[in-house]
């Protein structure tokens, strides 16, 4: 028999050597599910939680004075140009104006959360995205800054994150962002080959990529994210390996490598790509193995699913220290708490609950122009939920699952609740991805790259293939 798993040469992060994932492995579980930045996901939030169902929480979080920072997601859904590839909610326009009324309605929303916690909250985490949250002018994010800042506090060392499309910003640019007190940058690049890059409609120049990756260090960005994507048009093995040799030399702190997900029937601008371009799911399984072993290669510690960070990262330092939590803004290092998403189809999360706000900018903008907080649904967690959802997270982040902390948080039983989920864990137990003991449920270091299809195990609302059918695939 085979092993699971071949040793790649030894990096720096991993002395002993690093796991990559056989192919075998990679084709059997490459099915389709949550990413689980929530649970309950969002597929599941319902109309009748509305506006008045989160400010229960919102009066409760006041009145009980709850202690724990808040992170604050805010959302620009504005973009000059049209990338094929994408699935965001986004306004495409040049008309750079159209920023500062929406600036106005988004300063309205965090007025109407400012009245209803009552007092100046901390915040430690910030983050823009989008859209292109550089879309804004330097006047227009100032302004947002400045009224966030007059309702909420952010102690000195708050994690503040913007994107950034390259296209879009110059050296200078950059320092009058991290004069706006940004501490993180997460650049898009997608591909650094130009026919790639033609096929979507992104194009940028390695020299650009490089020109600012080596000026945000020197100005004094903590951390430096780069996105990129697989199973593009245009893309074939050796192409996207050129890719990868480039991003090692680029060497950000964090790296995003996510898999393209080809839904033309509900992304229109993906109607752009030419099916016949895109590469085999042979050759998009080939992609995410070499780039796992590649930059782990390189000296990128695994950090989980598609993210990976240098060992001197937060990112990567949370990790080691058992400290990685998981929201909507992805994998991060600040606690597990509440979250205010601003701005048009942004989600938070408030004590057991979860609401979105309007997907459109006018049913958005008529909402805070009316004094009411634009939430159009969500959900409230049941006892079950709550249960499933840490240890979700828990498969999610650490990868250890302790019956002993479900038991003393929930008051239940984990095993005999779970009974049926160990019965289904077994498949994983048996090709070596999980261990399960009387105290606890392990991800082993393979396992590590499959924790989505583990987790899947424990969401009682996948029950059937339909019901998976609108997810991206796992890898």
């Amino acid at each position: 028999m085979q092993p699971l798993a071949t040793p790649a040469r030894p990096s720096a992060n991993d002395p002993g050597g690093s796991i990559t994932p056989r192919t075998e492995l990679i084709e059997r579980f490459d099915v389709a599910g949550p990413r689980y930045t929530s649970y309950p996901t969002a597929d599941r939030f319902v109309e009748a939680f509305d506006a008045s169902s989160l400010e229960q929480w919102l009066r409760q979080r006041a009145s009980l004075g709850w202690r724990q920072p808040l992170s604050v997601y805010v959302h620009v859904p504005f973009c000059a140009s049209v990338c094929y590839y994408c699935a965001c909610n986004k306004i495409v326009t040049r008309d750079q104006a159209r920023g500062r009324p929406y600036v106005d309605d988004l300063l309205r929303e965090v007025e109407l959360y400012g009245e209803r916690l009552g007092r100046r909250e901390p915040v430690t985490q910030l983050h823009l995205g989008g859209g292109t949250p550089t879309f804004l002018d330097g006047a227009t994010l100032q302004a947002a800054i400045d009224g966030l800042e007059r309702v909420f506090s952010f102690p000195e060392n708050a994690e503040r994150s913007i994107e950034v499309d390259p296209r879009t910003v110059d050296v200078a640019r950059l320092r009058e962002l991290y004069g706006q007190r940004f501490n993180r940058l997460s650049f898009g690049v997608q591909d650094f080959d130009a026919d790639v890059q033609q096929a979507v409609h992104r194009v940028q120049s390695t020299a650009q990529v490089f020109e600012l990756t080596r000026a945000a260090r020197e100005i004094g960005y903590e951390s430096i994210n780069v996105d990129l994507i697989y199973g593009l048009p245009k893309q074939t093995e050796s192409s996207f390996r050129r890719t990868l040799d480039t991003l090692a030399a680029l060497r950000p702190d964090r790296v995003a490598v996510y898999g393209y997900a080809h839904l033309p029937q509900r992304f229109k601008p993906q109607r752009r790509i030419h099916e016949a371009e895109l590469p085999s799911a042979h050759d998009k399984l080939s992609m995410i193995r070499t780039a796992i072993q590649s930059l782990t290669e390189h000296g990128y510690v695994y950090i989980g699913m598609d993210h990976f960070a240098l060992p001197d990262d937060a990112l990567a330092v949370a990790q080691r220290r058992g400290m990685l939590h998981r929201n909507f803004m992805g994998y991060t290092t600040q606690p597990d708490c509440d979250m205010i998403g601003l701005g048009v189809s942004a989600i938070g999360r408030m004590g057991p609950c979860y609401a979105q706000n309007a997907r459109t900018i006018d049913e958005y903008a008529d909402a805070v122009r009316a004094g009411r907080l634009p939430i159009v649904r969500g959900c409230e967690l049941s006892r079950d939920d709550m249960l499933r959802r840490s240890a979700i997270m828990s498969i999610m982040c650490s990868g250890v699952v302790s019956f002993a902390a479900l038991e003393n948080s929930y008051l239940v039983d984990p095993k005999l609740a779970f009974s049926d989920e160990l019965g289904r864990l077994r498949e994983f137990q048996d090709l070596g991805l999980v261990r399960v003991d009387a105290e606890s449920i392990t991800v082993t270091p393979q396992g590590r790259f499959f924790v989505r299809p583990i987790a899947m195990v424990f969401d009682r609302y996948l029950r059937s293939a339909l019901q998976r059918a609108s997810y991206s695939r796992v890898l």
